[in-house]
């Protein structure tokens, strides 16, 4: 009996990253994943009964990883500075958003897994949203904020600005500047 290829878990999300962003959750199969891994379907069941496992176990992985990142904030001293390196840090992760609408797509019903695996996830995003508080208070206090306009919607602004298409493939940093300069001043001309 051939002896089963090991993996590390980095392997395994990478894998299943790539094929969710080339696939989509409806194509995704541990077929798939084991293929792209060299080894068994087998040796992935090990470790997840089931695609909704192992992809909400991902996401969670993948909102950690970012949430640390995120903290570097606070090596910034302005809130301009942290603006720059949170979209720096935003459009760096790009993939996020795309694996979010994944995540809304995968049901929990019957398996408290899953389910206990979506709450952990929401509990990250909370965590997230209360690690750039203190970036939005600074804001507020450096009077570069306009206080009619509700915490959550200048972050979900900001982290939603990935979500802009570049269809005529502005270079990256001039792409990131614009949308700077579209967050901070707006678009029309202040004369």
């Amino acid at each position: 009996m051939a002896r089963e290829r090991k993996f590390s878990t980095d392997e395994l999300y990478h894998a299943t990253k790539q094929i969710l962003l080339q696939h989509g959750y409806e194509r995704f199969n541990f077929g798939l994943l084991a293929e792209q891994l060299d080894i068994s379907r087998g040796a992935i069941y090990k470790y997840f009964d089931n695609r909704e496992e192992l992809i909400t176990s991902y996401m969670q992985y993948e909102m950690k990883f970012f949430l640390k990142e995120l903290q570097a904030i606070e090596n910034y001293q302005t809130f301009n500075e942290k603006l720059t390196f949170l979209l720096d840090a935003i459009f760096k992760n790009s993939t996020i958003p795309q694996m979010i609408t994944i995540g809304r797509r995968i049901p929990t019903s019957g398996n408290s897994k899953v389910k206990e695996s979506i709450v952990q996830l929401e509990n990250l995003h909370i965590d997230m949203y209360k690690l750039l508080q203190s970036f939005i208070d600074q804001g507020r206090k450096e009077a570069k904020l306009k206080e009619s306009i509700p915490d959550s919607l200048i972050l979900g602004m900001i982290f939603q600005s990935i979500m802009i298409p570049n269809h005529f493939g502005i270079p990256p940093i001039e792409w990131i500047q614009s949308i700077k300069e579209v967050i901070c001043h707006g678009i029309l001309n202040n004369d």
